[in-house]
């Protein structure tokens, strides 16, 4: 039963969710003039889903404990208590503990034994990377098998579109057949933040554990996780106002990852960060993910606004209009003023405005003030940005003389003069047909009948006997 509530209720979380999958965003890819560190990278203005910058967005990476996000997604969509409670076991993850790279695993102070709500758990996750946190997630709601839950991680990937995304393991260890891209990323953060508890876990800063646990944790209020985000932390250097989680990463095989957002006057940004260099050249431990992380929000909010890109009076072109009263022409313009988010390092003329397309190649009067008459794509760096209609500026009057004229031109090769045709022949045939027919009767009643008289036949023989 648990388990068909928990079914039900994940359906509901999807549905105002769903918007979010498989969606594109909208792509300017301006240039930076202080490049970046790492090797891929996406800023998206997340108010109008719009891609500002990408670096080799679509080159496959190893997504390290980014791939908390889907765990915790799988988590939130299948399992309806958040409160329901798990005894930690160590059995369920202590094989992790010979991995490869041992520096890339994440403990926190969970203890054998501990009890912990799932809500506390994906907490443990999100904020700290928890090995123990995310594997026990997966064994439970996989209801004892990870590779199942591994198997709802793919699934839902293929869902909402990220076609560049395989997964392995719920923990984000190692492994190269685990792998995503800067995109791909960016379709899941944006969907996972349209799922509902995901925001408000992903971007806390502190969270203390619901459960007491007080034989192993006497001091339960000092039992604080901190996000992984130092530039939520304001006491490091790294601290950014407006910033917020979302997930950090470190692979010593495949260096720093970061998905954060930052918000400033009204503004929301999300940014991903992959494969940041874990040093300098000359062996330095390096956070170049965050320094990288910093300069993208500063340079957004620094020089994109919202900017009239085209005017709602600007004159798009002319079509030529027949039976005019006056000019034979109509000019266009749009329909709509159009304002987008744009970087003042870049001037507007360089947008192109030249891709037009007119439903009709001319026009026949009247035309109407506002009449659609074809659309413009605006174009920038070979994307394109927006297509906006194009409406008549004026109206154009019909001249009553042109159109007589036109009309008696037309009229000849109208379907109408065909069929005035038709039916006259047709007309002229029955009247000759008439005429034969009257004159035929016409003359049988003029010709001369003999008479024929009724005159009874007489015996001769009687009648000598008579006279004799």
């Amino acid at each position: 039963m648990k388990r068909i509530l928990a079914a039900g209720a994940a359906a509901l979380m999807m549905i105002p969710a769903l918007s979010a999958g498989a969606v594109t965003a909208q792509a300017l890819n301006f240039t930076l003039k202080n490049p970046i560190m790492s090797e891929a990278a996406i800023l998206i203005n997340l108010d109008t889903d719009t891609v500002i910058h990408e670096k080799n967005p679509d080159d496959k990476q190893m997504p390290g404990t980014l791939t908390n996000i889907m765990t915790a997604v799988v988590v939130l969509e299948n399992w309806n208590d958040l409160g329901f409670e798990v005894t930690m076991n160590e059995s369920v993850y202590s094989d992790l503990y010979n991995i490869q790279y041992t520096d890339d695993l994440r403990f926190i102070d969970i203890e054998n034994g501990d009890v912990l709500t799932i809500s506390d758990l994906l907490y443990a996750m999100m904020l700290t990377s928890s090995i123990e946190a995310s594997q026990t997630l997966a064994y439970t709601v996989g209801e004892g098998k990870v590779d199942a839950f591994v198997e709802m991680m793919n699934t839902k990937a293929a869902e909402i579109g990220m076609k560049d995304t395989h997964f392995t393991n719920p923990t984000g260890m190692y492994d190269e057949n685990q792998y995503t891209t800067a995109r791909d990323m960016a379709t899941l953060t944006r969907y996972a933040l349209k799922v509902p508890l995901f925001d408000t876990i992903s971007t806390t800063y502190a969270y203390n554990p619901s459960v007491p646990n007080l034989d192993r944790h006497k001091n339960h209020d000092q039992w604080i996780w901190n996000h992984s985000n130092t530039m939520m932390d304001p006491d490091s250097t790294d601290y950014y106002p407006g910033a917020r989680g979302i997930k950090t990463s470190t692979l010593e095989a495949a260096g720093r990852n970061i998905v954060a957002t930052a918000s400033k006057d009204g503004n929301n940004y999300l940014a991903i960060l992959m494969r940041a260099p874990l040093t300098d050249n000359e062996g330095n431990t390096m956070y170049y993910h965050i320094r990288d992380a910093k300069s993208l929000f500063d340079w957004a909010f620094k020089h994109f606004s919202y900017t009239v890109v085209l005017a709602g009076t600007a004159e798009m072109g002319e079509l030529p209009v027949s039976l005019a009263d006056g000019h034979d022409y109509v000019l266009a313009r749009p329909k709509n003023e159009v304002t987008m988010l744009w970087n003042d390092e870049v001037d507007t003329a360089t947008i192109s405005k030249d891709d037009i397309t007119w439903y009709k190649p001319a026009l026949q009067a009247p035309v109407k003030k506002g009449e659609t008459l074809g659309e413009v794509t605006l174009k920038y760096g070979g994307e394109d940005l927006r297509t906006v209609e194009l409406v008549a500026v004026s109206d154009v009057q019909r001249s009553a003389s042109k159109y007589n004229i036109f009309a008696a031109s037309r009229f000849p090769k109208s379907s109408w003069f065909k069929k005035a045709i038709i039916v006259s022949c047709m007309l002229c045939a029955i009247y000759i047909l008439m005429c034969v027919y009257s004159y035929v009767i016409f003359k049988n009643k003029g010709k001369p009948v003999k008479a024929k008289m009724a005159i009874p036949k007489v015996d001769e023989k009687k009648k000598k006997k008579k006279v004799e």
